[in-house]
């Protein structure tokens, strides 16, 4: 008969006595500049220059075969930015084709028709109110504030996952083999759906890895990985059934509805697409991250 493993005990560390080393949120008169000056970029309108191209440009040629199309120099292959830079309207330039070992194949004749630079508006009561604000005092204040808002965010994001840290360190439990196994296999199919996305397939980059000596670091990586996801997973659902956190109805409808809003679906939509064993790990999943929010409004 085949032994039958038996879901995991665990014990929570004291937790209560958690020191979080995460650094408070911070905004500074220099972050306000950068955010400004990022937004003067977003605003930026291309205008026609009598000149030749330099870095940031953007150069609208024609191929010999015809083709018309601008490129942006800031982000053009090095190769091809080199036989752009310093030419103007008129020229006419053999811009280099690679392999993919960077060897030159062959060269594309192609005829500069115009050079635009970005003009980017000027920081001024104008420009304020043409992003909705009384002034350019009140742009900053609304910048700042809105910066203010994101570090914030990010700080309760540190001091989660530090805390989640921490708990999964000092939890006792002994994790079975057949939930790790299962945890790895979770891993390869979220890598294999990125790998998908770049065109290539897992057992290729499994075998690249083979033959490069690197499958056994993989493997080891994948497994590490895996059991710090379910220790995380074991300490999160044992908070929630410590600090037992409440759900009102209405607190649930919204949360449903947010869900929804972020698949696109309505929410009748959305619990036939999850069915009533999905909504239950929903329910269980949004109730352990609000566990983790009590525990953290009782650290220092």
């Amino acid at each position: 008969m085949a032994e039958v493993e038996n879901y995991p005990e665990a014990t929570l560390p004291d937790w209560r006595g958690f020191t979080l080393e995460v650094p408070p949120p911070e905004v500074t008169e220099e972050m306000v500049e950068r955010a400004l000056e990022e937004l003067r970029q977003r605003y930026a309108e291309l205008v026609p220059v009598d000149r030749e191209a330099g870095e940031g440009d953007h150069v609208y040629v024609r191929t010999e075969e015809g083709a018309e199309f601008p490129i942006d120099l800031s982000k053009a292959l090095p190769h091809v930015r080199e036989a752009l830079l310093g030419k103007k309207a008129g020229d006419v330039v053999l811009v280099p084709v690679l392999n993919d070992k960077g060897e030159k194949v062959r060269e594309v004749r192609t005829e500069v028709l115009e050079v635009k630079a970005l003009e980017l508006p000027e920081l001024d009561e104008e420009f304020a109110k043409t992003l909705e604000a009384e002034s350019l005092e009140d742009l900053k204040a609304k910048v700042r504030e809105s910066l203010r808002r994101q570090a914030e965010a990010q700080y309760q994001e540190a001091r989660e996952r530090a805390f989640l840290e921490k708990l999964a360190e000092g939890l006792e439990a002994d994790v079975p083999p057949s939930m790790l196994e299962a945890e790895e296999r979770h891993l390869l199919e979220h890598l294999a759906e990125d790998l998908y996305q770049k065109g290539v397939g897992l057992e290729a980059y499994l075998k690249a890895l083979e033959e490069k000596g690197e499958l056994g670091k993989f493997r080891e990586e994948l497994r590490q990985e895996a059991l710090k996801r379910v220790r995380r997973s074991l300490a999160k659902e044992k908070l929630a059934e410590e600090l037992r956190p409440e759900l009102t109805e209405e607190e649930w409808q919204a949360y449903l509805q947010a869900v929804a809003r972020s698949y696109g679906l309505s929410v009748p939509e959305l619990k036939r697409e999850f069915g009533e064993r999905g909504l239950e790990r929903l329910k269980a999943a949004y109730l352990q991250d609000k566990a983790v929010r009590l525990a953290l409004a009782q650290l220092p």
